[in-house]
């Protein structure tokens, strides 16, 4: 079965996206199946692949709101083992047309269980805020990864993601998870990076990740193209590093998976 993964923070301007986009195509290039879930009414996660958002006749809003499956809305992208369930502009109301829904919450993991079978990886970029959208991608997910920018109120607002998270494990999804903290647009030509970087390893600790993104012209031109960093510039340090993190990511899985089979195999 597929994990699945909701990239989340409330706030904006992270790499979330960015992240999303990345690290599924890195891992779609090594052989996993990853299903990319666009949840955040921008639609920059469905654009940044090469899907034009104007043109798509289903959302994943008709699945939160019209009882759509995710295998009737889902697109096959040109990049290796890489579908994204795309969204579009429909998706700004969804917040409203969320709140007399029955079973408002678990919308979206209803969906997603119907083929999570199918993909080693499901990532879903979340909106930035705390609405009903991003509750129904924490109630649907295994895990979170939390992209922070290197940035002095780096922390700021954390705490009440953190919170959000504890509630949702209390009542409605109780093995909900922090996979992992990515640390983004980090500039080291400042000392107040490494300043952040120190104090976020520190709040974290063997949750943060090894791997830093740092800050890439050529990562910030990539979604203009619809294209992952890897296809528009091999060559960039934003290409080796969201390479790098798919390399990591993959050997905590790998050992997690190992763990898992001498434990039950004793």
């Amino acid at each position: 079965m597929g994990k699945i993964i909701s990239l989340c923070n409330q706030k904006g301007g992270t790499g979330k996206t960015t992240t999303a986009v990345n690290l599924s195509a890195a891992l779609g290039k090594k052989g996993k199946r990853i299903l990319l879930v666009d949840t955040d009414p921008q639609g920059n996660a469905t654009s940044g692949v090469g899907i034009n958002k104007n043109n798509i006749e289903q959302s994943i809003y008709d699945v939160l709101l019209n009882k759509a499956k995710i295998k009737e809305i889902s697109v096959q992208t040109e990049f290796e083992n890489l579908t994204v369930a795309p969204c579009n502009i429909n998706l700004t109301g969804a917040e409203i047309e969320l709140v007399g829904a029955l079973s408002r919450e678990t919308r979206l993991k209803r969906g997603l269980e119907e083929v999570k079978g199918e993909y080693d990886f499901i990532f879903i970029d979340s909106p930035p805020s705390l609405g009903l959208i991003t509750l129904n991608s924490l109630v649907a997910s295994d895990s979170i990864i939390i992209p922070i920018q290197c940035e002095f109120y780096a922390l700021e607002g954390v705490s009440q993601l953190l919170n959000t998270i504890n509630l949702i494990k209390d009542g409605l999804n109780p093995l909900l998870s922090i996979e992992g903290v990515l640390m983004t647009m980090a500039d080291f030509r400042t000392n107040l990076t490494n300043e952040v970087i120190n104090e976020i390893r520190n709040f974290f600790k063997d949750k943060a990740y090894q791997t830093v993104i740092p800050r890439n012209v050529r990562l910030s031109e990539a979604p203009s193209f619809g294209k992952p960093i890897h296809v528009y510039d091999s060559n960039s340090i934003g290409s080796k590093k969201y390479e790098e993190f798919a390399s990591e990511f993959l050997d905590e899985k790998i050992s997690e998976q190992k763990s898992e089979a001498v434990q039950t195999n004793n």
